[in-house]
């Protein structure tokens, strides 16, 4: 997947200490770039938006 063009975010709640963080990218038609913030270059995870907001929902309910 050509992820090209991905605007990458921290979650607010990531704080400033440079710790184990993922980005989000929901900018590009169709999907949902997840990847890790220490390793920018490295691979990223692609999921449907549906998909997305399904594991975004079942992690705030154990939250």
């Amino acid at each position: 997947m050509d992820m090209t063009g991905a605007q990458w975010r921290k979650s607010s709640k990531s704080g400033s200490n440079g710790g184990a963080c993922v980005e989000v990218a929901d900018n590009l038609p169709g999907v949902v770039g997840v990847r890790d913030s220490k390793d920018p270059a490295g691979p990223a995870l692609a999921f449907v938006p549906a998909a997305w907001r399904a594991f975004v929902a079942q992690v705030a309910e154990r939250a």
